[in-house]
């Protein structure tokens, strides 16, 4: 298989997995972190491929997604090989889509990204933040039957795995103090800064309008 066919069956197997997905994670989440993977790969002058194969599957195995991580995970390995992936292609998506994720930065290990790695996470979590940011957080709090905002429930900080995972004790607006506004300074690529930066003040500017909303100041 050539690498134009290869990446339409990354597609196909993505679309499979997500192409009803309702939680803020299909199709067109997936196609955006594609093309700013692309964009960052060609910045960092790396060879876009492998960014654009991981950020196809990147949410292919995420544990909010899936039943079992460890089945997803070894069918996605089968499926890899079947399309003629290299043993050391097979690894290096693994690697990235196994590391990618923010709840791992709540483990207190050191996570060591390859230039694959920190492309994708950073085209992830570019996904996460500005205006498309802003209305996935609310998308996805609203699915999940999150208060919008209540001042009497506080911001949580140096959360662990578990109480980040925990919907009940979070607000739609909490979630930006929680993680949000952290991503701009988590970035890897110079592309990646420079594009977390006016997107943080996308939302910031949005913060300020609320609250002055919500205390009737506007």
């Amino acid at each position: 298989m050539n690498q134009t066919e290869q990446l339409a069956a990354v597609k196909a197997y993505t679309i499979s997995k997500l192409g009803q997905d309702s939680t803020g994670h299909g199709m067109d989440h997936i196609n955006r972190v594609v093309r700013m993977s692309e964009r960052l790969a060609n910045g960092e002058k790396v060879d876009p491929f492998l960014p654009i194969v991981a950020a196809y599957l990147h949410d292919t195995i995420d544990e909010k997604l899936v039943k079992n991580i460890n089945t997803a995970r070894e069918e996605l390995i089968t499926y890899l090989k079947q399309n003629e992936f290299s043993p050391d292609q097979v690894q290096q998506i693994m690697d990235v889509i196994n590391n990618i994720s923010f709840a791992h930065t709540l483990d207190g290990e050191q996570i060591n990204l390859s230039i694959v790695g920190q492309i994708v996470r950073d085209a992830d979590w570019l996904d996460a933040i500005g205006a498309i940011g802003i209305t996935r957080a609310i998308y996805y709090g609203g699915g999940h039957h999150e208060k919008i905002y209540d001042p009497a429930i506080k911001p949580r900080y140096n959360m662990t795995r578990e109480e980040y995972r925990n919907l009940a004790d979070e607000t739609i607006i909490n979630h930006f103090d929680e993680k949000l506004l952290h991503l701009k300074d988590m970035m890897n690529t110079k592309t990646a800064k420079e594009i977390a930066t006016h997107r943080q003040q996308v939302m910031l500017d949005y913060l300020a309008e609320f609250h002055a909303e919500w205390n009737a100041e506007k």
